[in-house]
């Protein structure tokens, strides 16, 4: 006999469903304006680690002033070679959106009060011991690519010393992994369940074999979430619509998780010791704002549910959101395979 699942609110679940809970826990941080020239910044690693990377000032003055993508979830520091000059170093037209910018001898301390808006743009200067003026156009961070809120900013004011020097080919090095990782995921997701995480997060489900076999809504602080279950005969698949319920913050996908059940596993999560399955996922868009809504889809071929233990009847699909919370899961059931 085969068991249900059951949520609140969410009606009677279909035996060969997915199982979808309400638990949202915590799974477990000179006198002249100078041109910046400068290396692309670079993320130290994926989801929540920081962004930090390396401006180097040559060139003209009033040629071009960098910019730096804020954000209220993290203080922005810059890292000068020389103190800043408290009284020369402002932002224009920052009252009531920043807190007052901050020199602490070497550092520069930026942090918005609130989310900038996109067109928004503020510009600082930053004023050196010495007289020196570099300046900084302030925007508004995203989860997109070359948008990451920076978190750290070290400056170059001479930059052929040594120190510059080897913060440059350290940089280098970080990128050159950076686009080799890049390469190397864009080959792992060319997959025929790529594609069809892609038609499913596009909404072109007629385009495939799936069938749906549940829906559930959850409903949370944060998100509302929209599961709905689909088996075909060699795949399974999960589509997320997620509404962003906050006033003010974005929501992301952190991470997603899959991993194979051992008999008689509590069903709750987090799901620790299981082994990792893989799966393919697609979602149509980086961060979904506040009041707006996103799709993440998710798809499982049959032969995840072979392990190197043998046949598992069960896989378990976690859901992460930004700031490290476990939004969801979804208990997959072998059964939802049409051989």
């Amino acid at each position: 006999m085969l068991r249900r699942a059951h949520a609140r609110g969410a009606g009677r679940s279909h035996p060969l469903s997915g199982r979808l809970t309400r638990d949202m826990r915590n799974f477990l941080p000179l006198r002249s304006t100078l041109l910046l020239v400068l290396m692309a910044p670079v993320a130290m690693a994926r989801g929540r680690d920081p962004n930090v990377w390396s401006a180097y000032v040559r060139g003209r003055p009033d040629e071009w002033v960098r910019r730096l993508n804020v954000t209220p979830e993290a203080v922005t520091v810059l890292r000068f070679q020389q103190p800043c000059d408290r009284e020369g170093t402002k932002i224009l037209g920052w009252e009531g959106r920043f807190e007052p910018v901050e020199c602490a001898g070497k550092k520069v301390l930026v942090e918005p009060l609130q989310a900038l808006d996109p067109e928004d743009r503020f510009l600082m200067v930053v004023k050196l011991a010495d007289g020196t003026e570099v300046p900084f156009t302030l925007m508004r961070a995203t989860k997109k690519e070359g948008e990451w809120p920076d978190q750290q900013v070290n400056v170059f004011i001479e930059p052929d010393t040594h120190e510059s020097l080897q913060k440059d080919l350290e940089e280098t090095r970080k990128r050159e992994e950076a686009l080799s990782e890049v390469v190397e995921r864009r080959y792992r997701e060319d997959t025929a369940d790529h594609a069809l995480a892609k038609l499913l997060v596009t909404g072109d489900i007629k385009q495939t074999a799936l069938v749906q076999r549940e829906k559930w809504v959850l409903k949370g602080r944060s998100a509302r979430i929209v599961a709905r279950v689909y088996g075909g005969k060699t795949k399974a698949a999960v589509l997320f619509t997620v509404t962003n319920r906050d006033p003010s913050k974005p929501w992301s996908l952190a991470e997603a998780r899959l991993r194979a059940m051992r008999p008689g596993e509590d069903q709750s999560p987090p799901f620790l010791f299981g082994e990792a399955r893989p799966f393919a996922l697609r979602a149509d868009c980086d961060e979904i704002a506040p009041g707006e809504t996103g799709s993440i889809a998710v798809v499982v071929d049959r032969n995840a549910f072979h392990t190197e233990t043998g046949l598992v009847k069960t896989l378990a699909l976690e859901i992460y959101r930004q700031d490290g919370l476990l939004d969801t899961h979804v208990v997959l059931d072998r059964r939802l395979l049409r051989e």
